[in-house]
């Protein structure tokens, strides 16, 4: 980005890193958990943070048209960065396979939405072959400005904490979040950007969660697929993928090899988590921390309590630190799906309109 980009923004970024003091108890071993509350962007979804740099870029270029194949978040996040820079934006989603909160978010932008009869991964090859040869520009993450704006989270961290985490657990779909991360961590590390931190910035303020003296300058990355979709794991693309999570619902990553080399550069890991897990998890993120994410989003959190004890153990894995600072990403907001959210509720109990009914039942005595 130079003094010649044209910068499109809706004020991306700035999201909260919440300190999540219930799931720590919850989870019970000796940690600090924070969660990077990335549905806070304008969208709603991580997906902005690469949006403004494609976008401006796309602008730049004197391109009036962008393009992309989405599960949801992408899709959003591009029709409303295109309207803002006044282009015309055409989705591919896979047919009956997005849901219906980032579906309305592209419609009510002004994108032109077109239901494929097949997966993602179908979608993504069609989006390429034709912005290969028609004046189109792919804003997907193969787009390398995406990746650029996105490792911008990387920086947030170490800013607020003062450092880097010890761990950092993320989802993982079509892997150029995972990879965007691990280089804005590498760059900030190595002061290419002379980006600097306040020494001792992260108080130990609980007796119970000490810091550890002893930290990794670069954190463990530690990404997990979908149990239905995990093709970075099983070693092969999947055909069709199915989870419940469908921002993660991709059978064959287009950024694989870069996560891969995150994972094995920062001694981290690819792993599988269950829909069983990740609705577990989605549920104690709202219910108990009222952090709502969307089901993908909670990938992270049940990655991070089924690799509890190898993380708080270093005889396990787990590095120098046995009370280690940890980072869960939450791609986006619970409202991009709100049918699995209505579908997980709980059900309102209906009663009379009477206040001493009312009272009655909720037990309270005066």
């Amino acid at each position: 980005v130079s003094g010649k980009t044209p910068v499109v923004t809706l004020l991306e970024g700035d999201t909260p890193l919440i300190r999540a003091r219930n799931l720590e108890e919850k989870i019970g071993f000796a940690a600090q958990i924070y969660l990077k509350y990335e549905g806070m962007n304008p969208t709603g979804s991580f997906k902005d943070r690469g949006m403004t740099v494609a976008i401006s870029k796309a602008a730049e270029a004197g391109s009036s048209t962008v393009i992309c194949a989405s599960t949801g978040n992408t899709s959003a996040s591009a029709a409303a960065y295109a309207a803002r820079a006044k282009m015309r934006c055409i989705v591919l989603i896979p047919d009956g396979a997005i849901a219906l909160g980032k579906l309305s978010q592209a419609l009510a932008h002004g994108a032109e939405v077109f239901a494929v009869s097949g997966n993602f991964d179908e979608a993504l090859k069609i989006v390429r072959e034709l912005s290969e040869n028609y004046p189109l520009t792919l804003v997907n993450s193969l787009n390398p400005y995406r990746i650029e704006g996105q490792k911008t989270a990387a920086f947030e961290i170490i800013e607020t904490l003062g450092r880097a985490p010890d761990f950092h657990f993320i989802p993982v779909g079509n892997a150029g979040n995972i990879t965007a991360y691990w280089k804005g961590y590498k760059e900030f590390a190595s002061g290419k950007f002379g980006l600097k931190v306040e020494s001792g910035k992260l108080k130990d303020d609980s007796a119970h969660y000490p810091l550890s003296a002893i930290h990794r300058p670069l954190p463990h990355m530690m990404g997990f697929q979908a149990e239905g979709a995990a093709p970075i794991v099983r070693g092969a693309p999947v055909e069709k993928p199915q989870t419940v999570a469908t921002a993660i619902r991709i059978g064959n990553p287009a950024s694989w090899r870069q996560a891969v080399a995150a994972r094995d550069e920062s001694g981290g890991v690819i792993g599988i988590v269950t829909d069983d897990e990740i609705l577990s998890a989605y549920k104690l993120l709202s219910s108990m921390e009222g952090v709502f994410c969307e089901p993908a989003s909670a990938a992270s959190v049940a990655g991070l309590i089924k690799y509890k004890n190898v993380i708080a153990n270093p005889a396990k894995g787990g590095g120098k630190q046995s009370h280690p600072v940890v980072v869960c990403t939450l791609t986006g907001h619970g409202l991009k799906d709100p049918d699995c959210a209505v579908k997980n509720a709980s059900r309102p109990v209906s009663v009379p309109c009477d206040a001493k009914k009312i009272i009655s039942l909720l037990r309270i005595k005066q």
